[in-house]
């Protein structure tokens, strides 16, 4: 569990004014030193993060967030960080010191949280600095509260047991295969390699479906495009072929009507995000123009080079296929420009390093914006001609 990605962790966001005990809580359910403790407001200047087993529900993501009410100049920028930990929080815990009741504020809060549709725990702090009378009190005001302090495990072994709870009455992301593929039946995934291929190793889509394949019965066949007709004729009644999205047109060619193909990326965009939005965001393609400009996000940082398939190979193909003169921006990590009004279109990566709540965040916030979004792997099938094809399976 220890090498889980980031990705497929819940991340748990900690929320809070400034002393309100956040990273005091952290260092306690962890049980280690992770974050800075100081009575100093605005200890916490950048986001504190740190994975971790919770037992028995599995892998997590904290983070410690910066305090949301420090107003000197500095300051705002923390709360400016802090709040954008929002768009890649899946469960958030907002918390409230025992002697700072400022309800107003949590209020503020409660409102992103339920536009981002993020569930939440309010956790009262510090408890050990009132009286039982006063906690009693405060038990009555606040009955969805959990009250902890970070001095006594107790209250911190029954604030983990309340958390894991309400983790668990969460929706669990789709698997890739749900509703597809089931026990007995057999799949090839296809995975060509070239210059961009890391060596000695698959990458994560590629890893995650072999694991899903092996996690219900699936058999699972992975060769290299080369091999992929002989592998046709020697497996029988294939029922699934899975394809890098750079080797689409020639896997089509390849697999014919000998089963249905679809690609990672395709299946990542639909376990990831919503589908349909891709899909209705790449018909916006013949209506591009000379000097349009397009936004290509990628949430992983790597190196480039000439065969990129964010920075190269899908630009030249869209400008081909479009005869336009585009203009593209590029923007890797987890943040992406506040002013999206400018761009005609969006790629997104496939989100393979971000969870399905953090991609549908950036979809809904760009779609608020009024601004189509497409991913590589639809763009590609789009682009290549077999779109249609591709998303067979899923009966759209």
């Amino acid at each position: 569990m220890n090498t889980t990605p980031n990705s497929n962790r819940k991340h748990i966001t900690i929320f809070g004014k400034t002393n309100a005990g956040k990273s005091s809580l952290l260092n306690a359910i962890t049980e280690q030193s992770i974050s800075i403790v100081s009575d100093i407001p605005g200890t916490t200047t950048d986001s504190v993060v740190k994975a971790m087993e919770l037992l028995p529900y599995g892998p997590v993501l904290f983070i410690d967030s910066a305090g949301l009410d420090d107003t000197s100049e500095l300051g705002s920028l923390r709360v400016q960080k802090a709040l954008s930990e929002i768009k890649r929080t899946d469960f958030a815990l907002y918390l409230m010191s025992c002697e700072d009741l400022d309800i107003h504020f949590y209020e503020s809060v409660r409102k992103l949280f339920k536009q981002y549709s993020i569930s939440y725990k309010l956790v009262i702090t510090q408890i050990d600095r009132i009286s039982e009378e006063k906690k009693n009190q405060l038990k009555e005001q606040f009955p969805e509260a959990v009250f902890v302090s970070s001095k006594d495990r107790e209250s911190i072994l029954q604030f983990k047991s309340i958390l894991i709870e309400s983790l668990q009455k969460e929706e669990e992301d789709p698997g890739l295969l749900d509703g597809i593929l089931e026990y007995g039946n057999k799949v090839i995934m296809v995975v060509p390699i070239d210059s961009e291929a890391p060596k000695g190793r698959l990458i994560l889509p590629q890893v995650q479906l072999i694991r899903e394949c092996l996690d219900h019965g699936i058999k699972s066949y992975v060769v290299r495009d080369t091999e992929l007709e002989s592998a046709l004729n020697d497996i029988r009644d294939v029922d699934l072929v899975v394809t890098d999205s750079q080797a689409f047109a020639s896997v089509k060619k390849i697999v014919g009507n000998k089963a249905k193909l679809t690609s990672f990326s395709i299946l990542f965009a639909r376990q990831k995000g919503e589908l349909d939005i891709f899909i209705k965001g790449v018909q916006t393609v013949e209506q591009l123009e000379d000097d349009d400009r397009i936004l290509v996000l990628e949430t992983c940082t790597h190196n480039t080079s000439h065969e990129d398939i964010g920075r190269a190979k899908i630009p030249n193909l869209l400008k081909k296929k479009t005869g336009r003169n585009l203009k593209f921006d590029f923007c890797m990590g987890k943040e992406f420009p506040e002013n999206l009004k400018e761009y005609k279109l969006i790629l997104h990566c496939g989100g393979c390093m971000i969870t399905r709540k953090q991609m549908l965040n950036r979809m809904h916030e760009i779609e608020r914006n009024g601004i189509p979004i497409v991913n590589y792997g639809v763009i590609l099938a789009h682009l290549t001609g077999i779109l249609e094809t591709s998303v067979e399976i899923f009966k759209i």
